[in-house]
């Protein structure tokens, strides 16, 4: 991934239905004219430029003008540099002959005019172009903004104009704008908030990130492009740019526009409190202000108008301005929602005090939001006198939220000692023990737990703890001494903790294979979730669609997974909690993973390791930094993944992930060729969660030994595991390792087509590439050929994908299994002598295989034969 200061012009990107609409159009024989419109800063300049472009390329003269209103003082000031040398314009019927003499004289090319900012150009100017247009003599490009104006008019009307009227981007659009100017993937988090702040304004969008960029607060760090959590945006050039924007409105719409920046959204009647509606209605029309749509509030147009607007207001008129609409809305007869929360955040803003009841008022509805950050200002304005059980542990939750574990153990366990109801003291109890497992202080945790439960006597009080010791050990235990453990989990009185156990129930069910009831469980906690006061469970609904993510991914519904864990990201993201974020992009990956889509995968799980590696998230963190070196490994850069495992080595053991972690060491170990270790690493790990009873994971362990050539020793154990565990997923592995072992080719195009219809796309294309291979050694080239077009079919979807049975098929095909494998050693850089150790013969055997497999190959280098099995060198980005 680049990551370079991109300081030059940006690509165009989210445009290009525009430019395919332009390229059609401009083919045509009867087309004249490009309109182009649009509010400022939305991209129409750099549209025109890639248009006047194609003109170029397809052998069109080229000129450009822009149109200013000093210009415009002079006829034809605009276009005089683009006009032939020596033509006398004084007579207008006389010069328009001349330049059309030029233009047409010889073989000179036609022209294609742009004008830039169209709406500007002085009359004699348009009258030229429309004459030179009527002639056939030009091609126009032309930028304006939205509305009727003179010239335009002149110059749009009658057939072959093509009209554009260019909108803000969307939020997908932004994202692959980021993505290409920063040459690779971008934050979601980045994505949302430098959206949010742009509102998709394609000038301010780049002013952000450069500004981001110069003060160090976007950065990457080779895999993806993060934006720090407290980064506020602006430069000296955005500034300006808004300022002169701003400054055309006229003085006296300045009080209401001044209060918006510091109140809105503002009641519509509060709005007309200091400004007519007349005057709104022009701030309006100029696309200053919007109404929103309930059609009774009104807000600036842009988010960045507010800023632009409070750098300017003294002190003390912003004091008085918001004094002045706390006196307002009290005065309301109706009060709406969040007034309390409105009015404590302009009181502080004012007078630096609030009244505590307000403030604790406005606190809830923060919560009820969960606006963390919002929460914690309004509580750290809090008399301390006056801050109770519920503020403490609104606090620890804050912290949480924000992935900062000691201080929010320091929160909970003020509110534990404070607690005087049994709610408070399970609440606080149990949020401090998971607040110090996300942190893997695993023996504090219990202890804590313990303690409080030694100290209890209340029967709700005891089931509770007794319950969440039962979750804290959940990571630490086998699955199926936690599922017996929590047979009774439905009838918990606590909601707080039967939730949180329902939901690591789901985790263990899917562990021992039994994924189906994982996934009900999920959907069942989910709906009981959304039933519940929302301040009752510290996590979001979205947590339990996070596992129901996973869930799907188990049983092998692997579009179903996608499509959670794509919502759970954009709820995440758009909940703006860092915590959710990570979990929520690892779920992605893993989805994406499965479903062969490595590209992808990479930048979820770069994604949630950009987020723990930034904070005190441990919990999982092994598990995350897995997801990104398989990707990188299955991808064939061999480089990202020895940076990822570095990021592995660094990070405390969880054995309740630990399988995931060696299936990834596994994959890059393949990557290096080295097959047989690979192999004997799957099977070791497989071999150790069997007898922990996670059979989900021995069936998906003994799968990729079976991909990377030991289908024969794993074929058995997988048809067991299909015959108990859950879904559609183990029965087609195993069908899938059958199929290998047998190298029965109509078979193995049996199983890709199950696995097509389950998502997994790059088990799919492994599988017909093995059948074409062995039709291929079979001497049937014709139907060779056709199982590898339908190879080629199913490795598009897969993203680059460089797994052993892929990449080297066909090229491998005259090869047996034994001499695949060495040749593969080979190709790496692997010496004869490592290669004879590894697969435990004689380096003159080894010298023997490789000079039969040069002579099948043809080739006469391991340069040459790394070249033929596609493998990428140390160092290769895949």
């Amino acid at each position: 991934m680049s990551t370079r200061c991109p300081t030059d012009r940006w690509p165009l990107t989210g445009r290009e239905i525009e430019v395919e609409t332009f390229t059609q159009a401009w083919a045509g024989r009867g087309f004249h004219a490009l309109m182009i419109a649009g509010r400022p800063g939305v991209g129409k300049s750099r549209l025109a430029e890639e248009c006047l472009a194609h003109a170029a390329r397809q052998g069109w003269r080229t000129g450009r003008a822009t149109a200013t209103a000093v210009a415009a003082a002079v006829p034809l000031g605009a276009i005089a540099h683009l006009l032939p040398e020596g033509v006398d314009l004084s007579d207008p019927v006389k010069g328009f002959s001349e330049v059309a003499a030029v233009l047409t004289q010889g073989k000179r090319p036609r022209s294609a005019i742009f004008v830039d900012d169209l709406h500007l150009l002085d009359a004699a100017s348009a009258v030229l172009l429309r004459q030179l247009l009527d002639a056939g003599l030009i091609r126009l490009i032309a930028t304006t903004r939205t509305g009727d104006v003179p010239a335009v008019e002149a110059l749009s009307g009658g057939d072959g104009v093509l009209r554009m009227t260019l909108d803000t981007l969307r939020p997908e659009q932004a994202g692959r704008l980021l993505a290409a100017a920063l040459g690779g993937p971008v934050s979601r988090h980045a994505q949302h908030r430098f959206y949010a702040a742009s509102g998709g304004n394609v000038l301010f969008l780049r002013e952000l990130v450069l500004g981001a960029l110069a003060a160090g607060t976007l950065t990457g760090d080779g895999e993806i492009w993060q934006l720090e959590e407290d980064w506020r945006g602006g430069t000296p050039r955005l500034a300006e740019l808004i300022g002169a924007r701003l400054a055309a409105a006229p003085e006296r719409t300045r009080p209401v526009l001044d209060l918006l920046a510091l109140t809105e959204p503002l009641p519509l009647a509060d709005a007309q409190a200091v400004a007519s509606l007349d005057i709104l209605a022009d701030l309006e029309a100029t696309g200053l202000i919007r109404v929103l749509d309930d059609e009774d509030s009104v807000a600036l147009a842009h988010p960045l108008y507010a800023e632009g607007l409070r750098e300017q207001i003294p002190t003390l008129r912003r004091r008085k301005l918001l004094l002045e609409q706390i006196a307002r809305t009290h005065a309301h007869p109706t009060r709406r929602p969040d007034d309390a929360m409105r009015m404590a955040t302009w009181q502080l803003a004012a007078t630096g005090t609030a009244d505590p009841a307000l403030l604790a008022q406005a606190v809830t509805i923060a919560r009820h939001a969960r606006d963390y950050r919002q929460v914690v200002a309004l509580l750290r304005a809090m008399p301390e006198e006056t801050r109770t059980t519920d503020t403490w542990f609104l606090m620890g939750e804050c912290h949480f939220a924000f992935l900062e574990f000691t201080p929010a153990d320091e929160a909970f366990a003020r509110a534990q000692e404070l607690a005087t109801t049994r709610d408070q003291f399970i609440s606080a109890v149990k949020e401090r023990t998971h607040s110090l497992l996300a942190a893997t202080r695993y023996d504090e945790a219990l202890e804590v737990n313990a303690k409080a439960l030694a100290t209890s006597t209340d029967p709700v009080v005891v089931e509770a703890l007794t319950m969440n010791d039962t979750c804290l050990r959940g990571f630490g235990v086998l699955p199926a001494i936690t599922l017996a453990a929590m047979t009774d989990v439905d009838k918990v009185v606590s909601p707080r903790v039967r939730i949180s156990a329902a939901t690591l129930k789901t985790v263990a069910l899917e562990a021992v294979g039994r994924a189906q009831e994982a996934e009900e469980l999920c959907l069942r906690t989910y709906e009981e979730h959304l039933r519940t006061p929302i301040d009752t469970v510290i996590e979001p609904p979205i947590w339990q669609l996070i596992f129901l993510s996973m869930a799907h991914c188990g049983a092998g519904h692997l579009a179903e997974a996608r499509a959670v864990a794509l919502r759970s990201a954009a709820a995440a993201t758009e909940a703006n909690v860092p915590y959710m974020r990570a979990h929520a992009a690892y779920a992605l990956g893993l989805a994406d993973l499965s479903s062969g889509r490595p590209v992808d995968a990479r930048s979820a799980f770069a994604e949630a390791v950009a987020v723990s590696s930034t904070s005190d998230l441990m919990l999982g963190a092994r598990a995350i930094a897995a997801g990104l070196l398989a990707s990188c490994a299955i991808l064939g850069d061999l480089g990202a993944a020895d940076e990822a495992l570095q990021i592995i080595e660094s990070l405390p053991i969880l054995e309740m992930w630990e399988g995931r972690v060696q299936s990834a060491r596994a994959w890059r170990e393949a990557a290096h060729g080295r097959l047989a270790s690979a192999r004997t690493m799957l099977l070791e790990t497989a071999a150790l969660v069997r007898a922990a009873g996670a059979l989900s994971e021995e069936s998906a362990l003994l799968t990729d030994a079976a991909r990377l050539g030991g289908a024969a020793d794993v074929a058995d154990r997988l048809a067991e595991l299909a015959e108990v565990c859950q879904g559609p997923f183990a029965p087609a592995r195993a069908r899938f390792a059958r199929a290998l072992a047998a190298q029965d080719p109509d078979l193995l195009a049996q199983v890709a087509a199950e696995l097509e219809r389950l998502g997994a796309d790059l088990l799919a294309a492994e599988a017909v590439a093995a059948a074409a291979a062995v039709i291929r050694q079979r001497g049937d080239n014709r139907r060779a050929a056709a199982a590898e077009a339908v190879t080629a079919t199913y490795a598009a979807r897969c993203q680059g994908a460089r797994t052993p049975l892929l990449a080297t098929a066909r090229a491998a095909a005259p090869l047996t299994a034994r001499e695949r494998e060495i040749a593969l050693l080979a190709a790496n850089g692997v010496t004869s002598k490592d290669i004879a150790a590894s697969l435990t013969v004689s380096v003159r055997t080894v010298n023997n295989h490789i000079q039969h497999i040069y002579g099948k190959l043809g080739v006469t280098t391991r340069r040459e034969l790394a070249r033929t099995l596609d493998v990428p060198r140390a160092g290769q980005a895949g």
